[in-house]
C-alpha cells in the first residue's frame, strides 16, 4: 500500500513505494495483453479529468487506464469552462467533487498546484504534470520501460538530453533514478541546464556524442518552445546540428543503448526519423506502459480509501 493518499511528485517518493507501483503495474500490463482487458477493481469510483493545459497522450492514458479499472470518468477542459469567466481552481475542483467525486487527476501549468488543493480537499489527487515542476507518472512508467530493458536500474547509466530546464519530465526522472541508484547525466546547451542542478547528484556534459558513448540508456527531451520567454539559442536548425540525434550517430557507439522519448517528438530537431524508429528505440513501449502505470496508481491510491 501506498504511504501517502495522493500521487503529487516523485520526491515524496520512496524507493519501496516506487517498485510497489511498478510491480503492480506489471500485472496489470498483463491484463491489458488479455483479450477482455477490462476488471472491475474500482467499480462504483468516480474519477474526474481536470486538465487546465493541454494534452494527448497524458489524458488518452488515464482515461483508458480508468476504463480498463472499470471506474466512472468525467473529463474537465479549462477551455470552454467558468475558469475562463474568472472562477478559481479551488472553486472549480470544489464543485467537481459536489457531484461526488473520489478522485481528481490533475495538470496545471502552476508548480505546486496539485499541492495546493491537496491541503484543501479530501479526495485523492494525482499530478498529470504541474507546469516545469513534476510529471510523476511519466517517471514511474519511464523506469517500467527501463527495468524491461535493463533490469535493476543501481548503478545503470542513464543521460537525459534536451530541455532541462522547462521540463517537468526531467526533475521527475531525476528523482525516480537517484533513488533506484542510477547514475544520472544532464546533457544540453548550457542555457538549457537549470543552475545548480548538481545538487542533485546528476553529472552536466555539454557533448551529445560523448554522452550516448557513456550512456546506458538515452531519454531524449523535446525543445518547449511554448514555455521560452526569451530565445536559449539561435536557431532549431543549430540546436539540431549540435545536440540532434540520428540514427547515424546510434550506429557507431560502441554499444547498443536504449533510446527513450516522452514525446510529443520534433523530428528532425531533437530525433532524427531514422533514430526514432529504430531498433534501439523503446518509445511506443514507453506509450504501451503508460497505461499499465496509471492503472497501478490508480487502483493502489483507491485501495488506501
Amino acid at each position: 500500500m501506498l504511504k501517502s493518499p495522493h500521487l503529487l511528485g516523485i520526491k515524496d517518493l520512496d524507493a519501496e513505494s516506487i517498485d510497489l507501483i511498478v510491480k503492480t503495474a506489471k500485472e496489470f500490463k498483463e491484463v491489458l495483453n488479455r483479450p477482455i482487458k477490462k476488471v472491475p477493481s474500482l467499480r462504483d469510483v468516480t474519477i474526474a479529468n481536470v486538465f487546465f493545459e493541454n494534452s494527448t497522450r497524458t489524458r488518452l492514458s488515464f482515461e483508458l487506464a480508468e476504463k480498463r479499472l472499470s471506474a466512472d470518468t468525467i473529463n474537465f477542459s479549462a477551455s470552454g469552462s467558468s475558469v475562463k469567466k474568472g472562477e478559481t481552481l479551488l472553486d472549480t475542483v470544489n464543485n467537481i467533487l459536489a457531484m461526488k467525486v473520489d478522485m481528481i487527476v490533475m495538470r496545471h501549468a502552476s508548480p505546486g498546484a496539485p499541492h495546493y488543493l491537496s491541503k484543501h480537499i479530501k479526495a485523492n489527487i494525482i499530478n498529470a504534470g504541474d507546469g516545469t515542476h513534476e510529471h510523476p507518472t511519466q517517471a514511474l512508467l519511464d523506469t517500467f520501460s527501463l527495468r524491461e530493458k535493463l533490469g535493476d536500474l543501481a548503478s545503470k547509466k542513464i543521460a537525459i538530453i534536451g530541455d532541462i530546464l522547462h521540463s517537468r519530465v526531467a526533475l521527475s526522472n531525476i528523482y525516480a533514478l537517484k533513488k533506484q541508484g542510477a547514475q544520472v547525466r544532464l546533457c544540453g546547451p548550457s542555457t538549457l541546464i537549470p543552475k545548480h542542478i548538481q545538487s542533485l547528484g546528476v553529472e552536466v556534459s555539454h557533448d551529445v556524442k560523448e554522452t550516448l558513448a557513456w550512456c546506458d540508456a538515452a531519454n531524449v527531451l523535446r525543445i518547449q518552445l511554448e514555455r521560452q520567454q526569451i530565445k536559449y539559442f539561435p536557431s532549431l536548425r543549430e540546436y539540431a546540428q549540435f545536440f540532434g540525434i540520428t540514427r547515424k550517430m546510434l550506429d557507431e557507439l560502441p554499444k547498443e543503448i536504449v533510446l527513450m522519448h516522452p514525446g510529443p517528438i520534433n523530428r528532425g530537431v531533437e530525433l532524427s526519423s531514422d533514430a526514432a524508429d529504430s531498433p534501439h528505440s523503446i518509445i511506443l513501449d514507453q506509450v504501451e506502459n503508460g497505461v499499465a502505470i496509471r492503472m497501478a496508481v490508480l487502483y493502489l491510491l483507491a485501495s488506501r480509501a
